[in-house]
C-alpha cells in the first residue's frame, strides 16, 4: 500500500541543445515514444527513464515535449515523524555526503525518486541531527500548548460572568445639583445627553471633551418641566424629549428644536378622537429601524405612535385599559427588537403587548394581569436583545424576568430593590447573560449600589456602590461596552473596563486640560507678502510665539505693566503731598497762593474788587439785576435820620 507523500518541485520547458552526437539518442527514445524530440543533456535523459509518473508522461505524450525539467522532490511526511520519536536519525558524515549512484529500472518508485533528488544540482543536504529535531518538537508543542492555554483562557473569560461587567475604571461627570431622569447615548457612542429634575438637558461630546468632563451646552427644552426620558433615533440625529408636559419633542444633535407634538382637547372623553395626549406625559422610544417614527405614553390612558417630523396628529392610538374595563395609567413602554411588539407597563400592576400588525384592533395579544403589585407603577420594561426574555422593574421594590414563550410566571423575581423615583429603569448586558439595575439609597445604608444579576442562574454577580445618593437610570451600550449611571445628586458616573471597553469615556481621561492663552485677535485683513518690497513697506518676520510672548512682555503698555511704586515717602501715590486726602488738597489747592499774616483781610479783598468788576465770572453775573450798589464806610457820612413824626 502506498503512502500519500507530498510533492515539491517546479516546471521547466525543455531547451534544444545542438549536440553532434545526439541522432544515436533519439533513435533510443523515439522507439519508445514514436515522436521524433530533440535530445536533452545526459542527465536529464537518465531522470527520464527512472521516471514513471503517469500523469508527466501522458502529458509530455500529448503536448511533443521531453519532460518538465527536474523531477519534484517527494518527502514521506509520517516515516519523518517516526524516525524522530524513535530517535533513529543518523547523523550526518563529517565530510558531508556523497550522491548514491542511479539505480536500476526494476527499482522501485520511492528508490528512484530519491536517487533523481540526490543526483539534482540543488542542495539537498541531509536530515537535520536528533537533538535538532527533538528541540524543534519540544518548541512545536509549547508553542501549541500556549495556543490552547490562550484560548482556554478567553473560554474562561467568556464563561465567567462577573469579568464581563466593565467596571475597572471610572469617569465622573457633574450634570447639576438635582436627579438625574433620563440617559441617552446615541448609537455610534460619540454623544451623551442628560435630562434632570431641574428642567435641564446637558449634551456631553466625547471626542471633544477633555479630562474635566465639562458638558458643552446646557438647554431647557421644556421650560419649567422635568426631563423624564431622552432617547436618541436610530441614525442619532434626533433626540425624542419626553417631560412633564403633553407634548413630546424632538430636537436635533445640537439642540435645535425640528418638532413639538400637537395637544389634544381635552373635553373630548374618546382619546382616539383627538390630535394628541391631554395629559402628562410618561415615557417614550423611538421605533427600532424606522427613522421617523416613534412611540408615547400618557396619563391620559393611551399609547400614540407618530410617524414624520411634519405631521401634526398621530398615526394610531392605543386604549389601555384595566381588568374591569377602566383606564390604566401606562408608566413605561418600549419596542422589541424586531419591532413586532409593543410593551407596557402599567399602574395597576399589569404587564400588557400589542402586535404592531393588529394595531387597529386596539387589543392587547399578550397580558400579564398580576405581574406586579397593584397600585404600584412598573418604572421599566425591557425586552432582551434575543427578544426570548422581557424584564420589568417596578416601584412594589421587585424586578422580575419573565419568558416570552410563557408569561404565566415569571422566570424570576428579585425582591427588596427599594427604589423611590418612577423612572427608576434595568438593562440587559450586550450578550444577555446580565440584568442590571440600581436602588435607591436606604436610611441605613450609606452608598447606593448596582445590582448585576445572571439570568441563567438569577444569582448575584456584583454589586458595586456607585455613590451616597440615588441610582436611577442605568445604561449600558453596546457598541462602546461602558455602563453608565445617572444619580440622585445630579453625577453622572461611567463606568469601563481599560480593555473591553472602546471610545467612549475613555477618549477624555487621556486628555490633559490646557489654559486659554490670550492672543491677539485677528483683525480681518489678510496678511499679504511682499518680499521685495522696500525696508520701509516691508512688515515684520512672523517670530515664534514664545519670543513674541517675552517681546510683549517687556513693553509696559502690551503687558498692561501697573504703575511702579514710590521708593520715597508714605501714604501710596500721595506720599508726595501728605500722607492723607485733605493734606494732599490743602497743600496743592488751599496753599497755591500763600497769604501773609501781618496782611489786613479788608485790604486783601479790596485788591480784587477793580478786577472783579471789570471782568465778573462767579458772583456778579448771577446777581446783576438785584445787586445793591456797594457802600463803603470810611469816607462818606451817613445821612441823617429822619425825624420821628407822630
Amino acid at each position: 500500500m502506498n503512502k500519500p507523500k507530498i510533492t515539491f518541485g517546479k516546471i521547466n520547458l525543455s531547451i534544444p541543445s545542438a549536440e553532434p552526437n545526439r541522432n544515436e539518442q533519439h533513435s533510443a527514445t523515439s522507439e519508445n515514444s514514436g515522436f521524433k524530440k530533440i535530445d536533452k543533456p545526459t542527465l536529464i535523459e537518465k531522470i527520464n527513464e527512472v521516471s514513471d509518473d503517469l500523469e508527466s508522461q501522458h502529458i509530455k505524450e500529448v503536448m511533443g515535449i521531453t519532460g518538465f525539467g527536474k523531477k519534484a522532490q517527494t518527502f514521506d511526511i509520517e516515516e519523518q515523524i517516526k524516525q524522530a520519536k524513535s530517535n533513529k536519525i543518523h547523523k550526518p558524515p563529517d565530510e558531508g555526503v556523497q550522491v548514491p549512484e542511479k539505480t536500476s529500472e526494476s527499482e522501485s518508485e520511492s528508490e528512484s525518486d530519491t536517487s533523481d533528488s540526490e543526483s539534482e544540482d540543488e542542495i539537498v543536504g541531509p536530515l537535520p541531527p536528533t537533538e535538532i529535531l527533538e528541540n524543534n518538537l519540544k518548541t512545536q508543542n509549547e508553542n501549541d500548548s500556549d495556543e490552547d492555554n490562550e484560548s482556554g483562557e478567553d473560554s474562561d473569560d467568556e464563561n465567567n460572568v462577573e469579568k464581563m461587567v466593565p467596571n475597572s475604571h471610572e469617569v465622573q461627570m457633574k450634570h447639576g445639583t438635582k436627579a438625574i431622569l433620563a440617559l441617552a447615548v446615541d448609537s455610534s457612542g460619540a454623544r451623551l445627553v442628560s435630562g434632570s429634575i431641574d428642567y435641564d438637558m446637558c449634551f456631553w461630546d466625547f471626542s471633544g471633551m477633555d479630562k474635566s468632563m465639562k458638558s458643552f451646552r446646557s438647554i431647557q427644552p421644556c421650560e419649567n418641566y422635568p426631563i423624564r426620558g431622552l432617547h436618541y433615533s436610530v441614525t442619532g440625529d434626533t433626540i425624542l424629549v419626553v417631560s412633564g408636559n403633553s407634548q413630546a419633542k424632538i430636537l436635533d444633535r445640537d439642540g435645535y428644536e425640528k418638532l413639538e407634538c400637537v395637544k389634544g382637547d381635552q373635553y373630548i372623553t374618546d382619546m382616539s378622537k383627538t390630535k394628541g395626549h391631554t395629559a402628562q406625559l410618561t415615557a417614550g422610544c423611538w421605533h427600532p429601524f424606522i427613522k421617523e417614527e416613534f412611540l408615547t405614553s400618557s396619563m391620559d390612558a393611551t399609547l400614540r405612535i407618530w410617524s414624520g417630523l411634519r405631521s401634526k396628529e398621530q398615526k394610531s392610538v392605543i386604549k389601555v385599559r384595566a381588568q374591569g374595563g377602566l383606564r390604566a395609567i401606562p408608566n413605561s413602554c418600549t419596542y422589541n427588537r424586531e419591532a413586532t411588539l409593543i410593551a407596557a407597563g402599567c399602574g395597576d400592576g399589569s404587564l400588557q403587548m400589542w402586535d404592531t400588525r393588529k394595531i387597529h384592533a386596539n387589543n392587547p395579544t399578550q397580558v400579564v394581569r398580576n405581574a406586579h403589585q397593584k397600585g404600584n407603577e412598573i418604572s421599566s420594561v425591557q425586552f432582551s436583545y434575543l427578544g426570548n426574555q422581557i424584564a420589568s422593574r417596578s416601584c412594589d421594590e421587585t424586578m422580575k424576568l419573565w419568558d416570552m414563550r410563557s408569561l404565566k410566571t415569571p422566570l424570576h423575581v428579585w425582591e427588596n430593590i427599594y427604589t423611590r423615583y418612577d423612572v427608576a429603569d434595568c438593562c440587559f448586558s450586550p450578550n444577555d447573560k446580565l440584568l442590571v439595575t440600581g436602588e435607591s439609597l436606604p436610611k441605613e445604608n450609606k452608598e447606593a449600589n448596582i445590582f448585576f444579576y445572571n439570568t441563567l442562574t438569577f444569582e448575584l454577580v456584583k454589586a458595586i456602590p456607585v455613590t451616597n445618593s440615588h441610582v436611577i437610570k442605568t445604561l449600558w451600550h453596546p457598541k462602546l461596552n461602558q455602563l453608565f449611571v445617572g444619580c440622585g445628586n445630579g453625577i453622572i458616573k461611567c463606568y469601563y473596563d481599560e480593555k473591553r471597553s472602546f471610545r467612549g469615556a475613555k477618549l477624555c481621561v487621556t486628555k490633559v486640560h490646557r489654559r486659554k492663552k490670550q492672543s491677539e485677535v485677528f483683525g480681518g485683513v489678510a496678511q499679504v507678502i511682499t518680499p521685495h518690497a522696500l525696508p520701509m513697506f516691508r512688515q515684520e518676520k512672523s517670530r515664534s510665539l514664545r519670543k513674541k510672548m517675552e517681546k510683549d512682555r517687556m513693553d509696559p503698555v502690551k503687558s498692561r505693566r501697573p504703575d511702579l511704586p514710590i521708593t520715597s515717602g508714605q501714604g501710596g501715590r500721595v506720599a508726595s503731598s501728605g500722607g492723607t486726602l485733605s493734606s494732599y488738597v490743602i497743600r496743592n489747592l488751599g496753599l497755591s497762593k500763600r497769604v501773609d499774616d501781618d496782611q489786613d483781610p479788608r485790604e486783601a479783598i479790596l485788591k480784587y474788587a477793580k478786577e472783579a468788576e471789570e471782568n465778573p465770572y462767579w458772583i456778579t453775573p448771577a446777581y446783576k439785576k438785584t445787586q445793591p450798589k456797594p457802600i463803603f464806610t470810611g469816607n462818606e457820612e451817613p445821612d441823617a435820620k429822619k425825624p420821628k413824626t407822630e
